[in-house]
């Protein structure tokens, strides 16, 4: 499922300014030189972001447990990450394939030896198109499906795909989208026109139905959780009844997110992997979900089930690390982390411990720059966290942290008064 040799080669790449935080006395060093000197967090420079090894450990294995223990598959959102080296971790604890949603997200993916992926996205760019078409021509194990939400989609990749090499068959899943939504048709109906388009193309093959529940609510209130119930329900019923018209041709997949809401996809999904259409075709339920190897101390914290049960619970992976350069006011701080470096599309960064100590509410991330985090510290002592002081931040979406950082340490520890740094991972954006 992926080339173990190609991630393990990461290791033999070399480290340079262009690595943020990394210290200067790694340039030049490949990374497998590097941890060979067993370095410390403390050599690196502020900002950094930071992964935990115990929690991704602990992650890994709760959601292979749980999905496992529920009957799903497991494609979790490559996206989140961009790093094949957690990718491999994935598939080796069992996933069944890896999430993308763009084609170059799948392009790396296919540099790395991944075969099965899931581009959960409409796909229209002629020049993608041919390369999905002569991935599978060169490799018959090499399985891509992705997403149509409308007739002219589907009539837009069938003009496309006719240039292309070969005679493959792409697999494409219908999108049942809601309203407000993203994209996805918005009916039942809609959803079977597009199926029957896709049952007349020459290079298409209905390959199943798919959704994403998690824009359709963001916090898990009782109204957010009857939207998620209705629109899931609408995606069974759609898959039944083209079970039940004998529309695919071959073992069906059924797919939705699962970050944020995975107990209500198993509740609404979870059945049709026992359930056979009119020609026998088994169904596959195969849950997105990107956040859960990471996890974070925000959105994900609060709208997950996962983050607190008992048999399976999910914690926080990654950190911030920023240091105090001014405190101008006697109840302001500024941190060397901004924009640049910590995620704040969801919630703003929270702080947790400073220098060894707990350092929360009401101690909190008023705003950021580009540079800069503004740490309010009411009723703090002038002497309270001096320029040079380090503060840990928790953050929130692991997606908008990732993509700010080439290379990301992984510690032994984030509770220790020294982390060790026990390996470095690549992302790739």
């Amino acid at each position: 499922m992926i080339d173990h040799d190609a991630v393990a080669a990461l290791a033999e790449r070399g480290i340079g300014p262009e690595h943020k935080s990394v210290p200067p006395r790694a340039w030049g060093l490949t990374i497998r030189e590097f941890l060979d000197t067993a370095p410390l967090l403390a050599e690196f420079q502020t900002p950094v972001l930071t992964l935990d090894r115990a929690a991704l450990e602990s992650n890994l294995h709760a959601m292979a447990g749980w999905a496992s223990a529920a009957g799903v598959a497991l494609a979790p959102h490559g996206k989140t990450s961009m790093a094949p080296a957690l990718w491999a971790r994935q598939l080796a604890a069992g996933a069944w394939g890896i999430t993308v949603a763009t084609v170059w997200q799948a392009q790396v993916a296919r540099a790395f030896g991944v075969r099965r992926i899931l581009l959960a996205n409409e796909v229209v760019d002629p020049v993608a198109l041919g390369w999905v078409a002569a991935q599978a021509a060169r490799d018959p194990e090499f399985d891509l499906v992705c997403w149509a939400d409308s007739v002219e989609t589907v009539e837009t990749m069938d003009r496309h795909l006719a240039a292309a090499p070969g005679d493959h068959r792409v697999g494409v899943l219908v999108e049942l989208g809601g309203s407000p939504g993203r994209t996805g048709a918005r009916t039942v109906g809609q959803g079977h026109g597009v199926a029957a388009a896709i049952g007349r193309s020459r290079r298409l093959r209905l390959a199943g139905v798919g959704g994403y529940e998690g824009v359709l609510a963001h916090d898990r209130m009782a109204s957010s959780l009857t939207t998620v119930r209705d629109y899931l329900a609408d995606l069974a019923r759609l898959h039944r009844e083209l079970c039940a018209a004998g529309a695919y041709s071959e073992e069906a997949i059924v797919t939705a997110g699962g970050s944020s809401f995975p107990d209500l996809v198993v509740e609404h999904l979870g059945e049709l992997t026992k359930e056979q259409g009119a020609q026998g075709m088994t169904t596959t339920v195969v849950l997105r979900s990107g956040a859960y190897l990471i996890h974070d101390d925000g959105f994900y914290a609060e709208t997950s089930p996962l983050s607190t049960s008992r048999r399976w619970p999910l914690r926080s992976a990654m950190h911030g690390w920023a240091r105090v350069v001014s405190r101008p006011e006697p109840e302001l701080a500024l941190l060397d982390a901004g924009k640049r470096d910590v995620p704040y599309d969801y919630d703003l960064p929270t702080p947790q411990r400073a220098d060894g100590r707990a350092l929360g509410a009401p101690a909190s991330i008023a705003a950021l720059n580009d540079q800069h985090a503004y740490l309010r510290l009411p009723h703090a002592e002038p002497t309270e966290l001096p320029v040079g002081a380090v503060v840990r931040l928790g953050l929130s979406h692991p997606c908008t942290a990732f993509d700010k950082w080439r290379l990301i340490p992984v510690i032994d520890d984030a509770d220790a008064p020294s982390p060790r740094v026990v390996d470095l991972v690549h992302t790739f954006f």
